[in-house]
C-alpha cells in the first residue's frame, strides 16, 4: 500500500493466533487512516507458535505500507512490544545470541521487523487484548479465521473473557527434569496496566513452580483488588480450591496422616489468601489467553538465561 501523504499517521493494530501452541496458526492486521479503516491483511501458517504470529502480523503489516511512513501501531502481545522497544538493543549487541548462545528464537522474524523500523518511524503501544477495542477484536477475528483456514478442525472454543476491573494473574512454568532447571513467569493485568514477573530456578517440580509462581504475583500486588488467577495447573487449581481447608483441618496432614507436599509453599499462599480475594480459573489448553501462552514463553526465556549463569 502506497502512502502518498508524507506527514499523515497511520494506525496499525495487529493480532496473532496459535491453537494449540505451537501449532497451526494466523495472524491479521488492520490499517486506519483518520479513523476509517483503509486496509485489512491477514494470513497462516501450518506450523508455528503464537509469539511467530504475533511477529509476523507486525512485519507483514508495516511491509505493506511502501512509503516511509509516521506508523502507530498497536499490539496486545507484550513480547512484541517488550521485544522490538527493549530486548531487541541487547540481541544486536550479542550478534543475536543468547547469554547461553544460543540463537534468539525468532531472529529471522526479529530482523525482518528491523529493517521495517528503520524505513519507517515507528511508535509502539500496547492494548489490552479480548477487550472493547474495536480495531484489536477486529485484529484478532482476522487471525482466528486465518489460523481456521490451516487448520479447519482446530479448536473453536470461547476466549477466555475478564473482569475488567480485577487484577488477573496469569501463572507460566517450565520445568526440565533431566537437569533440574526451570523458570516461572507471572504477567499481572489491571485495566491497562502489565508486569512481568520471574526467575529460573533448580532443584524444584513443575508444582513447586507454580506455587512460587503464584506466591510472588500476589506478594507484588499494590492494590488490594480482587484478584483472578488464571492458569493451566490442575495442581495448583485443585490444591487453592478443594484441598487447602482440608489441610489446614487436619494440621497440614494428608487424609492419610502423612505431610501434605509442599506444606511450608502452602502455608504462604494460605496467608495471601486471606489477604486478598482471589479466584481460580483453570483454563483451556486449546484455546488459551494470550497472556498464558506469553507467560509460558516467558519462563522459558527465565529458564534459559538461569541455565547459563
Amino acid at each position: 500500500m502506497s502512502d502518498n501523504q508524507p506527514n499523515s499517521v497511520l494506525v496499525i493494530y495487529t493480532d496473532g493466533a496459535c491453537s494449540p501452541n505451537p501449532g497451526p496458526g494466523g495472524w491479521g492486521a488492520v490499517i486506519i487512516r483518520n479513523g476509517t479503516i483503509v486496509s485489512e491483511l491477514s494470513g497462516f501458517a501450518e506450523h508455528s507458535t503464537n509469539n511467530r504470529m504475533e511477529l509476523t502480523g507486525a512485519v507483514e503489516a508495516l511491509n505493506s505500507v511502501k512509503d516511509p511512513c509516521r506508523i502507530k501501531l498497536y499490539t496486545d502481545s507484550i513480547y512484541l512490544k517488550n521485544g522490538i522497544t527493549d530486548w531487541i538493543n541487547k540481541w544486536q549487541l550479542n550478534n543475536w545470541r543468547t547469554a547461553d548462545r544460543k540463537e534468539v528464537k525468532n531472529s529471522d522474524l526479529w530482523r525482518q521487523l528491523l529493517v521495517q523500523v528503520e524505513h519507517h518511524q515507528v511508535s509502539w503501544h500496547w492494548v489490552k487484548g479480548h477487550s472493547t477495542d474495536p480495531f484489536n477484536i477486529r485484529a484478532d477475528e482476522l487471525a482466528v479465521e486465518a489460523r481456521k483456514v490451516s487448520n479447519p478442525e482446530g479448536a473453536t472454543t470461547t476466549p477466555v473473557q475478564l473482569h475488567p476491573d480485577n487484577i488477573h494473574l496469569f501463572t507460566g512454568v517450565t520445568c526440565k527434569h533431566a537437569t533440574g532447571v526451570g523458570g516461572w513467569s507471572v504477567i499481572l493485568n489491571w485495566r491497562q496496566h502489565v508486569r512481568i514477573l520471574g526467575a529460573g530456578a533448580t532443584g524444584m517440580s513443575a508444582n513447586q513452580l507454580y506455587l512460587v509462581a503464584l506466591i510472588n504475583g500476589l506478594n507484588s500486588l499494590k492494590k488490594e483488588l480482587p484478584v483472578d488467577v488464571h492458569t493451566h495447573s490442575g495442581y495448583l487449581y485443585d490444591g487453592a480450591t478443594q484441598w487447602l481447608k482440608n489441610w489446614k483441618n487436619r494440621n497440614w496432614r494428608t487424609r492419610e496422616g502423612g505431610e501434605v507436599s509442599n506444606k511450608q509453599l502452602w502455608q504462604e499462599v494460605d496467608k495471601l489468601l486471606s489477604r486478598y480475594q482471589v479466584s481460580f480459573y483453570l483454563e483451556n489448553k486449546e484455546n488459551p489467553h494470550c497472556f498464558l501462552q506469553e507467560s509460558k514463553e516467558l519462563a522459558r526465556e527465565f529458564e534459559q538465561e538461569f541455565s547459563c549463569r
